[in-house]
């Protein structure tokens, strides 16, 4: 067993759970899952395979992955964050057993490639691999950054470096699942594009810096800043035409098509409808956005008040 502790956040994960801690076990059995009031068998199936599991209400994912690191219950070195619904390939496992134990202590962070699995098919072009994620990092030295969507594994210091096999990413839920969770995620969308423009928050925790010659995170946060800056209903259908024909999503088949399609015309388009909507009813005013967002959508863009 490595010297890593894993944490795994879930809200009714039955259909992947197993797959995940199974995937976890050939390298460390200190699994600690934040679980937020699942109504199904995640919780027995997780402390049956010896997983520790606690409850925790639901605040964002960057509030709950917080509270992980601050109580995950193993005095490990390292920490690994993963989804409900990845799973690590025997090539990975095999190679943090090999190295972790051999980094330098001036290394603090290690990213690894995301394989993005959609309608059985692994999304291996149109730019979606590979996708570079830090994923563990030594204790102590890394958190969750505070946004609204999208939050990346920020480190305080140290070096970090790239292992060379992969995780998947692949969700067994159906497309009305899917489509489902993305409507949801468009409301966090909205929320970082005016972000970008109305600092709603200046005060709020460091986040990843936008960086076009940095990490790949770095590099994403970049391109969604200069992406923020394009004309509404516009940016979707270049983003399409960039994903699909210039890095060649096509060559992934009707999943493809359907993954860029949803992606980028669908996804993106409603985000672009939605901040229409917003000014529409609301102006561009700050204060009458932060108000809106409030009595629509229940989400309070102010940022805290000092005591």
């Amino acid at each position: 067993m490595t010297d890593v502790s894993v944490i795994i956040l879930t809200h009714n994960e039955e259909k992947h759970i197993v797959r995940c801690l199974e995937s976890l076990l050939p390298f460390t059995d200190k699994i600690f899952i934040v679980d937020s009031f699942s109504t199904d068998r995640t919780v027995d199936i997780a402390r049956s395979m010896g997983a520790v599991v606690v409850q925790n209400p639901w605040v964002n994912y960057a509030t709950q992955f917080n509270y992980g690191i601050a109580n995950v219950p193993f005095d490990t070195t390292w920490l690994m964050r993963m989804d409900a619904d990845e799973y690590v390939l025997p090539e990975l496992a095999d190679e943090i057993n090999r190295r972790m134990s051999t980094l330098p202590d001036s290394v603090s962070g290690v990213y690894v490639k995301r394989r993005v699995f959609f309608m059985d098919r692994w999304m291996k072009h149109g730019g979606f691999y590979p996708i570079w994620l830090l994923r563990l990092w030594r204790r102590g030295q890394g958190m969750c950054e505070q946004v609204w969507h999208d939050e990346h594994i920020k480190l305080s210091q140290g070096d970090s470096i790239q292992f060379e096999h992969d995780l998947v990413d692949h969700n067994l839920n159906n497309l009305t699942w899917w489509t489902q969770k993305h409507n949801h995620y468009t409301i966090l969308e909205m929320i970082n594009l005016l972000n970008y423009r109305y600092q709603f928050d200046p005060e709020k925790a460091e986040t990843v810096q936008p960086k076009l010659f940095g990490t790949q995170d770095q590099r994403v946060r970049y391109i969604k800043l200069k992406y923020a800056s394009l004309p509404l209903f516009t940016r979707p259908i270049l983003y399409f035409l960039y994903r699909y024909f210039i890095r060649l999503g096509f060559l992934d088949g009707k999943p493809g098509f359907v993954w860029c399609f949803f992606q980028a015309l669908w996804y993106r388009m409603l985000v672009d409808a939605k901040l229409m909507e917003v000014f529409l009813r609301a102006g561009r005013d700050k204060q009458a956005i932060i108000d809106y967002f409030r009595e629509q959508y229940g989400k309070d863009l102010a940022p805290p008040k000092s005591a």
